[in-house]
């Protein structure tokens, strides 16, 4: 799976974080203070898109009062502590991130989340140190499956797309992987359950944990 690869980049959400569920829980309290309902197609429009793309969703799709950034600030505040305090790593996270730098591998962070929830998290766990570059969609022009925070966190890297493996979580961001040129590894997370064929259908390899990398037990795709 390493074989020729300089970097290893991880999406949040899902793969290197449970924290999938935060969100629907946000959904329904932050739409049901306005006297909203949660659309059942809600989770697959705003897949993949960063945190500033999903606030001009439902700012347009609910017609919201708030502004975009009163948007985020509010969606913020209401995850913070979660990120802080209940939402673990995934199975495996700190043994393959420390085996990774002890064979001098580039690591970053292509993620669609909010930087300060990135941080609460990876910070809770003691593994921001970890990390050599943490992007987020807000940083590029667009969000997965396009691949521009694929492509400028290798270009920050100093490695090149071919040299570079990603590690996801669902198929919007399988696509943005490998429209990037590079080998992705899907990750088994309970919310995207429903997406298991696609996304075997879509990776190069698939993991229910990262442990499975260091014993080479992950499963080969292609």
């Amino acid at each position: 799976m390493l074989e020729n690869k300089k970097a290893v980049i991880f999406d949040l959400d899902g793969t290197l974080a449970d924290s999938m569920w935060v969100w629907p829980e946000v959904d329904l309290e932050f739409l049901g203070k306005r006297n909203l309902t949660v659309p059942e197609d809600l989770a697959d429009a705003v897949e993949g898109m960063g945190y500033t793309e999903v606030a001009v969703y439902f700012k347009d799709r609910f017609n919201l009062e708030e502004s975009v950034e009163e948007i985020k600030e509010i969606w913020t505040e209401m995850a913070l502590d979660c990120y802080r305090r209940r939402v673990p790593l995934k199975p495996g996270v700190k043994e393959f991130l420390a085996w990774l730098k002890e064979r001098e591998f580039q690591i970053g962070v292509a993620s669609s989340n909010y930087i300060g929830l990135i941080e609460a998290v990876l910070e809770s766990h003691q593994i921001c140190s970890y990390f050599d570059v943490i992007l987020t969609a807000c940083d590029v022009k667009k969000g997965k499956p396009a691949p521009d925070v694929y492509l400028e966190t290798a270009r920050q890297l100093g490695v090149q797309p071919e040299e570079c493996l990603v590690f996801e979580d669902i198929c919007a961001g399988i696509r943005a992987g490998k429209a990037a040129g590079m080998d992705v590894c899907a990750v088994h997370d309970s919310f995207s359950v429903y997406q298991e064929k696609e996304k075997r259908s879509l990776a190069d390899y698939y993991i229910h944990s990262y442990l499975e990398v260091i014993s080479h037990q992950y499963e080969e795709l292609r």
